[in-house]
């Protein structure tokens, strides 16, 4: 993986053992409790000996393969967070979470779709593996938080999570020590007893302490560790422990001041003077601090302060890296500030100078800022901000523009566009138009907007460079572009979009294709699928140029989805076997964006009633695994397989599925042209639920006397739906008249937009809404005029799926001689049971005397050959009344058409005196 900076592998060892440890078996006990559990939190204040604890557990316990986390307030950036995570993961199994590692690759991968393969991979590793976080009190990322806490409450069994902090962590700890699925252990814990404290002072120490010394230093540091230790340092060579220990006391910060002073005032100058200038630095090594000190010699005072036990925290087997104490260090710049404070700007800078030199441009642009460089920060911004965006450090990018001085961005145009796209990322507008305009004041000051383009013009200032103004320009368009489609405002897209087209590089393919993109997006969303789709191709022209094969993909599921609304399947289906060939052509079927084109596949099959093979296409997504799939895939495949569920008549299992879907979303560019919410209240209505329909209905505000819009045209339909079942239900009929009238305004929308799938959709509707109204003949025209559009792509559910209604329709139009071959493929694919509109309340066509009196003979205890007996024809015969019957009736069973008679009052004979019916006794 690119990173803005490498892989800091000194944050992920294991801290060294310390010499002359005292042994703590009543928290190793506790912590061995932990494997019983996800969680073990090891919570205190600084100097509670939370690191050296567990350091000891882990050496000393007959222990599992350990993962080890030295966090700090660089990690709060979510992806720099997960990828140092997945880095310690590694470290401890080599190869594990690599599917995890690689979708933090992809710059469009989602942290929920990171975070759920790298629980898979977890499950599948084979041994027990223990998970350290140390310092976790430096995030404060609530994205971060709120995964970790996905993360606690998913893991496998065999993986346990360690968590050191000084303070509890904004996790729901409270709910997990209410399940009993908590181990915690803290600072009443961790706290020295008489008998460890006395055994470090004198054991480790090297102190002669009588019982009472030893019991009166615990009790006044109240088992501090770090105050035991600095009080330790301070006593040898003392001949008077007694004298010191009865004027020690004070709270805790006065303990640490004063103990610093001693432990600092018996340090040679020079060791002073080193760590008072290198306490600015949050990791130690001997080059660096030659660099900050200004004088050579760093390596071997750090090993010397190694050796005093001077606070100083190893952090690689080499003795290469190393930390101070965090309470120390404190300390330490205390008494910088205090002492040299002219001093710290000029150390920072120093520092700042090395770690940009070394490739570390996050720790030199924290320095720098420290140091009060604020031009030296904006510079080092401006550097890191391609790799920053192109790896989503978008916190990280934040946080930098946070801390530059307002003077300092009014006079980096590249800075302030920047600024607004950081802003713009998470979804927010605050600020975003203060930035934008900031940098088009600039474009208007070296290029006015009506001048020629930037590349044949000399800028107004003569110094400003022509592809500099290009590149703001650019940016500008893109994130007005993006500002007017978070508003929606369409046409405010289309203008920013067509503008990036007019500034760009002819040949910067991945910028004009980017602005094609959102030209087609922007015509997609207004219904305008002719030229969308138009400009969603240059785009997949210009991106495949690019070399971005992964977002030709992304663009293809654009094109399919477009051409499935304009009626033409095969087209769909060609576009998304062509991604699987860019796939192919490009080294692997793994390419992300490949598992969308099998779902995508099997939609289409689905929709031709191809079942097995849909099923075998989300088969061969699910196999490619999820860092094969785009963002969007988790929820687009569990509504394909609900789609198929549904299909195949386990409505519940649909569902299930569609609330998965739900909760999995994740929110793109492309209009949500085909809702969720919407494809459940469908299922509901196959399932007869009307009352949950209609809440539905009414949460969206939806009405049949609704302006129409393409992007609610997939909500009005179900609508006219949800009215048809309640007329069907109640005999009502005014939810008829009202889906009447909405399915023809539906109906011209969509013939005047060139949407021929809904069109097909809509005239099915309108045939069942004619039947409803006893029209006949006119339900009739409307479904020959659907199969008419239907039967070159192959349409076969949108069909069926409506189930024995339009069964008896399908079953007139063969008799009436309309695509007999389509039309007996569609009777003979049949219908999931309970789907559809619910039947009308009358027969397609009147019954004949002789079906009439086949269906009262059904109602009989006969069974076909009495029937055929009782009537005096050929089984044969019996079988075509039957089957006119059921058509007429609109049911596929006996029991079915016995009861629709009854509704109907079919079954009653004529009284031969009076003329009027009389029910069968």
């Amino acid at each position: 993986m690119v990173v803005t900076a490498p892989l800091l592998t000194t944050k992920l060892h294991v801290p060294r053992r310390r010499r002359g440890l005292v042994a703590r078996p009543r928290l190793s006990e506790r912590l061995d409790r932990g494997g019983d559990v996800a969680l073990t939190l090891v919570s205190a204040p600084a100097g509670f000996g939370k690191t050296t604890l567990l350091t000891e557990w882990l050496a000393t316990a007959d222990r599992r393969s350990t993962a080890w986390l030295s966090l700090d307030d660089r990690d709060n950036d979510p992806n720099t967070f997960w990828t140092y995570l997945i880095a310690a993961l590694q470290t401890a199994v080599p190869g594990v979470a690599a599917g995890a590692f690689a979708l933090l690759r992809e710059p469009h991968a989602s942290l929920d779709e990171v975070l759920a393969t790298l629980v898979n991979e977890l499950d599948a590793a084979p041994d027990d593996l223990v998970v350290v976080l140390d310092d976790y009190h430096a995030i404060a990322t609530p994205e971060i938080h709120e995964r970790m806490a996905f993360l606690v409450e998913h893991l496998p069994p065999h993986v346990h999570l360690v968590i050191a902090t000084r303070a509890d962590p904004a996790l729901p700890v409270a709910r997990w020590r209410g399940r009993g699925e908590l181990v915690e252990v803290r600072a009443d814990e961790l706290r020295f007893t008489a008998e460890e404290a006395a055994a470090y002072l004198n054991e480790a120490m090297g102190l002669a302490l009588t019982a009472e010394h030893s019991a009166a230093l615990e009790a006044r540091t109240e088992g501090w560790i770090a105050a035991l230790q600095l009080a330790a340092l301070s006593m040898q060579g003392r001949d008077d422990p007694a004298g010191f220990i009865a004027g020690f006391a004070g709270d805790d910060r006065y303990i640490v001041d004063y103990l610093a002073e001693e432990v600092l005032q018996r340090q040679p100058d020079d060791v002073q003077h080193f760590l008072l200038r290198t306490s600015i630095l949050n990791r130690l090594t001997g080059p660096l601090c030659d660099a900050v000190v200004g004088r050579d010699g760093g390596r071997p005072m750090l090993a010397g302060l190694e050796r005093a036990n001077l606070f100083l925290v190893p952090l690689d087997d080499r003795r290469s890296w190393y930390r101070y104490h965090h309470l120390f260090a404190d300390v330490l710049h205390a008494r910088l500030l205090a002492e040299q404070p002219d001093r710290v700007s000029e150390l920072h800078r120093r520092a700042s100078g090395w770690h940009a030199e070394h490739g570390e441009p996050s720790e030199a642009i924290r320095h720098a800022l420290a140091g009060g460089d604020a031009e030296r920060a904006a510079d080092l911004v401006e550097r890191a901000m391609p790799s920053a965006r192109q790896n989503r450090h978008d916190t990280t990018l934040r946080h930098w523009f946070k801390q530059l001085p307002e003077h300092v961005l009014r006079n980096r145009p590249v800075l302030r566009a920047g600024y607004a796209g950081a802003i713009l990322v998470h979804g927010e507008l605050d600020g975003v138009e203060e930035h934008l305009r900031d940098a088009e004041r600039w474009l208007d000051s070296v290029a006015p907007a009506d001048a020629a383009p930037p590349d044949t013009t000399p800028a107004a200032t003569g110094a400003e460079d022509p592809a500099l103004v290009r590149a703001v320009r650019s940016q500008v368009a893109v994130y007005r572009a993006a500002q007017a489609r978070i508003t929606g405002d369409l046409a405010g897209t289309m203008t920013h979009a067509q503008r990036l087209l007019n500034f760009a590089d002819p040949h910067d393919h991945l910028v004009r294709g980017s602005a094609a993109g959102l030209l087609g997006l922007a015509h997609w969303s207004s219904g305008e699928l002719t030229a969308a789709y138009r400009w969603w191709s240059d785009s997949r022209a210009q991106l495949e140029w690019a070399g971005h094969h992964s977002d030709t993909l992304g663009v293809s599921l654009a094109l399919a989805d477009i051409r499935i609304a304009q009626g033409r399947l095969g087209d769909a289906m060609a576009t998304y076997q062509d991604g699987l060939a860019v796939a192919a052509r490009h080294g692997s079927h793994t390419l992300r964006g490949a598992a969308d084109m099998h779902v995508g596949l099997s939609e289409l099959c689905r929709e031709r009633n191809e079942l097995e093979t849909a099923r075998e296409h989300l088969a061969a997504s699910t196999q490619l695994g999820e860092h094969a799939g785009l963002p969007q895939n988790r929820h687009r495949w569990r509504v394909a397989m609900a789609r198929l569920r549904e299909a195949e008549g386990d409505l519940d299992g649909a569902v299930e599925l569609l609330d998965e879907a739900e909760r999995c979303f994740v929110s793109d560019m492309f209009p949500d042209v085909r809702p969720i919410a919407a494809l459940r209240a469908r299922v509901w209505l196959a399932q007869g639920q009307l009352g949950k329909a209609f809440d539905w209905t009414r949460q969206g505000g939806l009405d049949p006397a609704d302006d129409l819009s393409y992007l609610r045209e997939f909500e009005h339909v179900t609508l006219a739906r949800a009215l048809l079942a309640e007329h069907a239900t109640s005999g009502d009929r005014t939810p008829l008249q009202q889906a009447t009238g909405l399915l023809d305004r539906l109906l011209a929308a969509a013939r005047d937009g060139g949407r021929a799938g809904t069109v097909i959709e809509l005239l099915v509707l309108r045939a069942l809404a004619h039947q409803h109204q006893g029209d006949v003949p006119g339900a009739l025209g409307a479904l020959e005029r659907a199969l008419q559009l239907a039967e070159p792509e192959g349409y076969v559910r949108i069909f069926v799926d409506e189930g024995p209604p339009l069964a008896a329709l399908l079953q007139a139009c063969a008799r009436q001689g309309a695509a007999p071959g389509y039309v007996r493929r569609l009777v003979s694919a049949g219908a999931p049971a309970g789907g559809g509109i619910p039947a009308p309340r009358g027969p397609v066509e009147p019954l004949s005397a002789r079906e009439l009196e086949v269906l009262r003979l059904l109602a009989t205890d006969l069974d076909g050959p009495g029937i055929a007996r009782e009537l005096f024809v050929s089984l044969n015969t019996l079988r075509t009344h039957t089957k006119n019957l059921y058509a007429k009736l609109g049911v596929n069973s006996r029991r079915a058409a016995v009861r629709r008679g009854e509704e109907l009052n079919l079954l009653a004979r004529p009284d031969p005196r009076s003329g009027r019916a009389v029910a069968d006794r």
